[in-house]
């Protein structure tokens, strides 16, 4: 488990051998371009939006012609420019179709009239209102905006049985009125329903075309990664810095693939510098994992990317995920389903990249659930008879609370402890990992003090357990911010101590393991307890409707310690484990590769 270093790597040529460069690092895959010129922050390496916009345009049309396969009469940026023009006239007139039927509903209670120009008005306007039979009363006591008492000019032009449409003329739109206007815009109903009619007849033509163009769809949907690659070549080209003469390149690339780099810049003829990143830069982050913990990158990935100088997690995040959610399922008989279910989609999981990549993971974890339900002597609810085989290996208690509660602690205090080792050993000076081995001392002295009190024995642990927080505190006071002026240094350290209401917190946040596992196995007995009443109380029919309550009872269960498996499992890694071991987060590596046809993987 380790994050790859980087080197920054800066070439430099003649203007006219940009295009040749950027073919040859697409084709190399293994850097990301640094942005230098208007490109901006384009991520370089990131799909076309506009290809796979334009695609799914094609693929969603309500009628689609026979697709066409001869590759000579196709233009792939044509359909795509075609597809994405189209696409917007469409949006936009559905949007004044959609804002036009609002003001034709509006307007046509009113009946039949036109707008006269504004000349033959004098200044007037007309203000229209639905004004309710009950409200007609209140016209009276509305006014005019300029504060004369003279009374407004209306007519009820329309009424129904709930409505009457009063049509009011004013210069200025009237104060007082019993309820506020209807909003129908400066056309009159017959110009609203000519209008309607054209957009209805442009509508219909445009998704005609729409349909002309989907026989290209499956041509389209072959050709998309080419259209993705010509978008990314593009803007690449627009993420370097050019003179008349010379371009400047700059990109982040792998370590180990520097000495390829510089044999390729003297072939070619092009300048180029490899240098390590500084502390003052933010480089992206390469994780690189053997096959068996990738899963543990996307877990990881799911949450936050780590920081280029901190570490990978991957590993431990992979593990502690199947402990925790072993902790949590607490059943052998759920465990051995999953396992079951597992084997039986193995090979179907291996035909695709993705899956192969979590089958460790997912047998790590049933692997885990058994050995912990079998510990825990559970199965389905049941625990085994004495002096039965099982029997011998049921060696955790689930209803003794203060060792199942102590365990929980124990887990989540190594987990915390991992975090702060792991984060102290990312600091190239000692000292500056100092803090964080502060925090290591403190939380294993608070556990050795917690154990020798639970167990009223070894009270010498006590006393070693608490010299160990006063070193550890007095370390997080001197080494929370090493490289601050002494003052400044002493008022951190002494605020970083705030923190020992956290830690407490977060290891106490591990007793929902005890508890979500502990509520698992009292469900799996309440449904095998409420069969078992069903059984003994209807002789006939009891048998069928206990299995069903078993089935139902126990389905359900499962569902609940799954979902609660996966929810917490990652919360307590990505929320407790990340505070005190991932200080830094960062942003993914994406290199500027082709689709297909990289050379570099």
């Amino acid at each position: 488990m380790s994050i790859v270093p980087l080197v920054r790597a800066t070439f430099i040529g003649l203007s006219n051998d940009k295009e040749r460069l950027l073919d040859d690092l697409h084709r190399f895959g293994c850097l990301e371009i640094i942005p230098l010129g208007k490109g901006g922050n384009t991520n370089a390496g990131g799909p076309s939006s506009q290809a796979r916009e334009a695609l799914k345009f094609l693929l969603s049309a309500p009628q689609r012609r026979h697709p066409v396969s001869d590759q000579s009469l196709f233009d792939a940026e044509k359909v795509e420019r075609q597809s994405l023009e189209l696409q917007s006239n469409i949006q936009s007139m559905e949007a004044e179709r959609d804002d036009l039927l609002q003001r034709y509903a509006a307007a046509r209670p009113f009946g039949e009239f036109h707008f006269a120009p504004p000349e033959q008005m004098g200044g007037q306007r007309l203000w229209f209102y639905v004004v309710p039979h009950k409200e007609m009363a209140k016209l009276s006591s509305a006014r005019r905006p300029d504060g004369t008492k003279d009374d407004l000019v209306w007519e009820c032009v329309a009424r129904d049985a709930r409505f009457c449409y009063v049509v009011v003329v004013s210069q200025h739109e009237p104060e007082n009125m019993p309820v506020p206007r209807s909003k129908i815009g400066a056309r009159s109903p017959l110009d609203l329903a000519r209008r309607l009619e054209e957009l209805e007849l442009a509508i219909e033509d445009a998704q005609a075309e729409r349909s002309y163009l989907t026989r290209w769809s499956l041509l389209f949907a072959k050709n998309l990664g080419e259209l993705e690659d010509a978008a990314a070549r593009v803007s690449a080209a627009g993420q370097t810095c050019d003179t008349n003469l010379v371009f400047a390149l700059e990109a982040w690339a792998p370590q180990e693939r520097a000495e390829e780099l510089l044999a390729y810049a003297r072939e070619k003829g092009y300048v180029l510098e490899c240098r390590p990143p500084v502390a003052l830069e933010s480089p992206p982050t390469l994780m690189r994992n053997a096959p068996r913990v990738e899963a543990g990158e996307d877990l990881v990935n799911f949450y936050m990317t780590p920081g280029y100088w901190t570490w990978d997690p991957s590993a431990v995040v992979l593990v502690s995920f199947a402990i925790f959610f072993a902790m949590i399922m607490a059943d052998a008989g759920y465990a051995a389903l999953l396992t079951v279910t597992l084997l039986i989609f193995w090979r179907r999981l291996g035909r695709s990249e993705s899956g192969r990549r979590f089958r460790p993971m997912l047998a790590m974890i049933v692997a885990a659930s058994l050995v912990y339900g079998t510990l825990v002597g559970s199965y389905f609810g049941i625990t085994p008879s004495e002096n039965s085989l099982l029997s011998r290996l049921h060696l955790l208690d689930m209803n003794n609370s203060k060792m199942m509660m102590g365990l929980s602690v124990l887990v989540g205090g190594a987990h915390i402890l991992m975090a702060t080792l792991m984060d102290a050993r990312r600091h190239a000076l000692w000292r500056d990992g100092l803090g964080s081995i502060g925090w290591f001392v403190t939380v294993a002295g608070g556990l050795l003090v917690a154990f020798a009190s639970a167990t009223s024995t070894m009270p010498w642990l006590k006393v070693v357990g608490g010299s160990a927080v006063v070193a550890g505190l007095l370390l997080v006071v001197g080494y929370t911010a090493p490289q601050e002026k002494p003052l400044k240094r002493l008022v951190q350290g002494v605020l970083g101590l705030t923190k020992v209401s956290a830690v407490f917190g977060d290891i106490l946040s591990y007793l929902r393991l005890f508890a979500l596992g502990l509520a698992s196995a009292s469900l799996a007995i309440a449904f095998n307890d409420m069969a078992a009443g069903i059984r003994g109380s209807m002789p006939r029919f009891g048998l069928l409707l206990a299995l069903l309550v078993l089935l139902f009872g126990h389905s359900l269960n499962l569902l609940l310690c799954i979902s609660s498996g996966v929810i917490h499992g990652l919360r307590l890694n990505v929320i407790e484990f990340f505070n005190w071991g991932l200080k830094d987060e960062g942003r993914r590596f994406t290199p500027f590769r082709r689709k297909e046809g990289s050379l570099w993987n």
